[in-house]
C-alpha cells in the first residue's frame, strides 16, 4: 500500500508542483483575508480545476471558515484536503457479467488509446482472464502494428483488417472471433478522431452499433481515453463522446506529464463520469485504477 501512494505522488508530482504547490506559501501564518481567496481562486484555476468547480470549492470553504470560526490561512488546509475529497467518487467495480466483455476505446487523435488498451490488457491478463483485441483503428497503419506488437508480447491475439479498410467489420470480426474462442474480454481499440469532425463521429457511432449486432447488448463498456496534459479541452471532446457513443468511464492517460491534474475534479462535475483508471508513468503497472484518496494526497503532497 505504501508503495502505491509512492507511486501515486510521483506520478501527480507534476500537477503538486506546478500548481498546488503554490498553496503551501498561501496557507502560512497570516489571517484569511480577501486576497487569500484571490490568490486561491487562481491557483485552483491555473490546476484546471475550472470555473465552475472553483467557484464551488471556494463558496464550500467560505462556509467552513464561518461555521467553524477559522482565523488562520493555514486551517484551511485541512478544509481543502477535505473538500476536494468530497468531489470525487470512488470507481465502480468492474463486472465481468457478460462473457465476452466488450469494451470500446474512444478518443481523440493522439490521447493514448492503443498504449492504453496494452496496458488494460496487462492487467486483465494478470487477472487470469482471457483478453483478444480488436485493430479497428484501420486508418492508422502504426496502430495495428503497435497493437499487434503488444499482442504478441502479452500473449493476446489480435484481430486486425486491411489498412483503410472497415472498422466496423473489424471490430465485429474480434467479437465473432472471441465468442468462438470463449475469450472473457474484448479491448476494441478505434481510431482516434477529432471531436468536431461530424462524419468521424457518424463513423464511431457505426461501430458502435455494429458491435451491438455481433452481440446483442455489447458494447458493455464505453471507455473514453483522455490525455491529461489537454486540461479543460478534454472536458470539451468528452461530451461530444458521451453523446456519440454513450461513454460510461473515463481513463486519464499521461497524469504523470501532466500539470492539469486539477481536470478530474470538472470532469466528474460536469460529466458525471467515473474515472476508472490513471495513467501515472510508461510503464505497464503504471495503470492505476482510479483512488481518489490517493489523487488527493498526491496533488495536495507539497503543501
Amino acid at each position: 500500500m505504501a508503495d502505491l501512494l509512492a507511486r501515486w505522488k510521483t506520478g501527480l508530482s507534476k500537477t503538486g508542483r506546478a500548481t498546488f504547490g503554490r498553496l503551501a506559501g498561501l496557507f502560512g501564518a497570516s489571517e484569511i483575508t480577501g486576497e487569500t481567496w484571490d490568490d486561491l481562486e487562481a491557483m485552483l484555476i491555473q490546476a484546471d480545476l475550472g470555473v465552475e468547480t472553483t467557484t464551488e470549492v471556494l463558496d464550500s470553504l467560505k462556509r467552513t471558515v464561518r461555521d467553524e470560526g477559522l482565523v488562520r490561512a493555514a486551517d484551511l488546509r485541512s478544509a481543502l484536503r477535505n473538500e476536494l475529497r468530497a468531489r470525487l467518487d470512488d470507481p465502480p467495480p468492474l463486472t465481468w457479467t457478460e462473457k465476452p466483455t466488450i469494451i470500446l476505446l474512444v478518443g481523440v487523435n493522439g490521447s493514448g488509446k492503443t498504449t492504453t488498451a496494452a496496458k488494460l490488457a496487462y492487467r486483465f491478463v494478470g487477472e487470469g482472464k482471457r483478453v483478444l483485441f480488436g485493430a479497428a483503428d484501420t486508418f492508422r497503419a502504426a496502430a495495428m502494428d503497435q497493437l499487434q506488437a503488444w499482442g504478441e508480447r502479452l500473449g493476446v491475439p489480435v484481430v486486425t483488417g486491411q489498412k483503410g479498410g472497415d472498422p466496423g467489420a473489424v471490430a465485429y470480426n474480434a467479437v465473432q472471433a472471441a465468442v468462438a474462442r470463449g475469450m472473457d474480454v474484448v479491448l476494441v481499440d478505434t481510431a482516434g478522431r477529432l471531436h468536431t469532425r461530424y462524419n468521424l463521429m457518424e463513423e464511431l457511432k457505426k461501430v458502435y452499433r455494429v458491435v451491438g449486432k455481433a452481440l446483442p447488448g455489447a458494447p458493455h463498456a464505453v471507455w473514453l481515453v483522455l490525455d491529461a496534459t489537454t486540461g479543460q479541452n478534454a472536458l470539451r471532446q468528452a461530451r461530444a463522446f458521451k453523446e456519440a457513443v454513450g461513454v460510461t468511464g473515463v481513463i486519464l492517460a499521461k497524469l504523470d506529464t501532466s500539470a492539469r491534474g486539477g481536470m478530474a475534479f470538472a470532469i466528474r462535475r460536469e460529466l458525471g463520469l467515473p474515472i476508472l483508471f490513471a495513467g501515472l508513468g510508461e510503464r505497464m503497472e503504471d495503470l492505476q485504477p482510479f483512488d481518489p484518496d490517493a489523487f488527493v494526497e498526491g496533488v495536495l503532497q507539497e503543501i
